[in-house]
């Protein structure tokens, strides 16, 4: 398969809308369940996710209600949105090749933060006694994903392009024409895979943030700045993000551990209210990191 990976903001459904136009088969829905009511604002053009969104593996493949199962020769040329976490979980067997996007850190929490937004004024007007879910800091969530994500490239060494949001933007036919031919696929449509951008749909660009230390926020920057300009990550760096992650590690499990409880609690709410578990993906609902995937010896 053809994964699309990346945190949750960060261009995962224009490579989607961009492959898809190429004349890649998805798996998704441009809007699943409710989302065209919901949370359309956030992404006019389509989200095309689907439950496999969570990883390619036992719990999603076979499908959990229909028990339907694809073999990895079967899917080759189709195209899947997998967040970070699922591509860290997804079987080796399935990953053909990796679209890979990264967004800068403070676009990345505005962006997030206004989608959260969405989504609970649409839950306080189906259920306006329902308190907030607990939520992972959006910058502890950006660090965690993007750092699994390059320690699990590192490790596993599948096909991967790293593209980063604002080079994409800045120059998408040169970004797209490039990516479609590492793909290497004959039956493509690149001037439908260009013309499938729409710049418009950007809501942030670079808004303040103070929510992490400076000494964080430098080296979240120079992250960000060595994707953007392609240059590979040298030993002395990788060093510095071990050094980095290690001082991360607690806050991030002791978030991590506070979304779980509240999750934990929410379910139980819904099961006494005799309220079923969706099976389709809702909003926010992927889960955290597979265990291990923050260590890293580098």
């Amino acid at each position: 398969m053809i994964i699309i990976t990346g945190t949750k903001r960060s261009g995962t459904s224009m490579w989607m809308q961009i492959l898809i136009a190429a004349g890649f088969p998805p798996f998704g829905e441009a809007f699943p369940a409710n989302w065209g009511e919901t949370i359309r604002d956030a992404n006019p053009s389509g989200f095309y996710e689907s439950l496999l969104r969570q990883g390619i593996y036992w719990r999603t493949n076979p499908h959990p209600r229909t028990g339907a199962y694809f073999f990895p020769e079967q899917v080759t040329r189709h195209v899947v949105k997998v967040f970070i976490p699922g591509l860290v979980r997804s079987d080796r067997a399935y990953i053909s090749k990796v679209v890979a996007t990264v967004r800068e850190w403070r676009e990345y929490e505005s962006s997030l933060t206004r989608l959260y937004d969405m989504e609970d004024q649409a839950r306080r007007e189906r259920s306006p006694d329902s308190p907030d879910p607990v939520r992972f800091s959006p910058v502890l969530e950006w660090w965690s994903e993007n750092f699994a994500l390059v320690r699990d490239i590192a490790i596993r060494r599948f096909p991967v392009h790293v593209q980063s949001y604002d080079g994409l933007l800045t120059d998408p036919e040169d970004v797209i024409r490039k990516t479609l031919a590492w793909i290497g696929d004959p039956e493509i449509d690149a001037d439908k895979a260009v013309a499938a951008v729409e710049p418009r749909n950007r809501t942030q660009t670079r808004p303040s943030s103070d929510s992490i230390e400076p000494e964080f926020a430098a080296l979240f920057d120079e992250l960000y700045n060595t994707i953007h300009e392609s240059k590979g990550l040298e030993h002395s760096f990788i060093r510095k993000l071990n050094a980095a992650n290690q001082k991360l590690v607690p806050r991030i499990q002791a978030a991590q551990q506070a979304v779980q409880e509240d999750q934990l609690a929410r379910r139980k709410r819904r099961a006494a209210a005799g309220k079923a578990e969706a099976a389709e993906p809702e909003p926010g609902s992927d889960g955290g990191l597979p265990p291990g995937s923050m260590d890293w010896g580098g």
